[in-house]
């Protein structure tokens, strides 16, 4: 019977020896991957303080007066390409609970080029670059083969603003890692950095056996700030993704000075970048009184 063992130990070792040059690659191929890195910084928290601190950045802003310069993204990878516009400059206003406010200028000439108001159910928006002006309700009824007729007011007030969670919301949080490239940073090529992440997924309330997802913020654990939030359709298709960078305190608060809205589904986006804020001053109503000039051709939206 020990003869026996032995011989089946030997047969074994013999068979992994065997298998080595299999097992090491020696006789297989080689696939190149992106090198990446750990990164150094991982801060840690729990549900209810990263909800704490959504919802305690969202309560601390109460209107928005900003410099901004805003560019028009469309195309995709369905398209095969990407194009973006020549960047407008103008200034964005906001006041809870609703109200906002874009004035956008014409470059060099400085002439009014559009100006957009919503009190987040209907807007208003002059076009007087090309002497027309569309109104409507902030809810797309009828949805326009052209993306950018998609893109009401609300979307960009809930992206600029991420919201805390309501009360008849529910709320999980997953662990997760992301690349970052920080080649410009450590002015070193190729320097990916494996970022870990908190995934604050806002559920609507239960509707018999299925739960719907409304938004994932993407939490960055180098700062616990939000560096993406996706916003989902009830068929659970992300229909925008606004993603945040250049965080800056401004009169106590973190606000993230750049921020792309992505509308995957339409296939266009906007990158913001903010010049000057100014947080919590006090903004009249005639700040959102937009005045359609007599004359103009006005298109119903819906």
């Amino acid at each position: 019977m020990q003869i026996v063992r032995r011989n089946l130990k030997r047969a074994f070792s013999t068979l992994l020896l065997g298998m080595t040059p299999f097992l090491s690659g020696c006789l297989g191929h080689t696939r190149i991957v992106p090198k990446t890195r750990v990164a150094t910084i991982v801060m840690t928290s729990d549900l209810d303080q990263l909800v704490k601190q959504i919802d305690a950045r969202y309560s601390a802003i109460q209107t928005m007066n900003a410099n901004i310069e805003i560019s028009g993204i469309s195309g995709g990878s369905l398209q095969g390409e990407i194009k973006e516009s020549i960047a407008l400059g103008g200034y964005l206003f906001i006041r809870k609970p609703e109200d906002i406010r874009i004035y956008l200028k014409v470059p060099v000439v400085s002439s009014l080029a559009m100006d957009m108001v919503s009190d987040g159910k209907t807007f208003k928006l002059y076009d007087a670059y090309h002497h027309k002006a569309v109104v409507g309700s902030n809810q797309v009824t009828t949805p326009s083969k052209n993306g950018l007729e998609n893109l009401r007011p609300n979307v960009i007030f809930d992206a600029v603003l991420v919201h805390g969670v309501g009360d008849d919301q529910l709320v999980s949080v997953t662990l997760d890692t992301h690349i970052v490239d920080n080649s410009a940073i450590s002015h070193k090529k190729d320097d990916l950095v494996e970022e870990p992440e908190y995934q604050l997924a806002i559920l609507g309330k239960p509707q018999g056996k299925e739960v719907h997802t409304l938004r994932v913020i993407h939490i960055d654990r180098k700062n616990l700030l939000p560096y993406k939030q996706e916003t989902y359709d009830e068929s659970g298709q992300i229909v925008t993704r606004a993603s945040y960078d250049n965080y800056q305190t401004i009169d106590g608060i973190q606000y993230p000075m750049k921020i792309q809205i992505e509308r995957p589904l339409d296939h266009y986006g906007l990158n913001l970048n903010i010049t000057k804020l100014v947080l919590n001053q006090k903004l009249d109503d005639e700040q959102f009184d937009l005045k359609i000039p007599d004359g103009v051709p006005i298109q119903q939206m819906n």
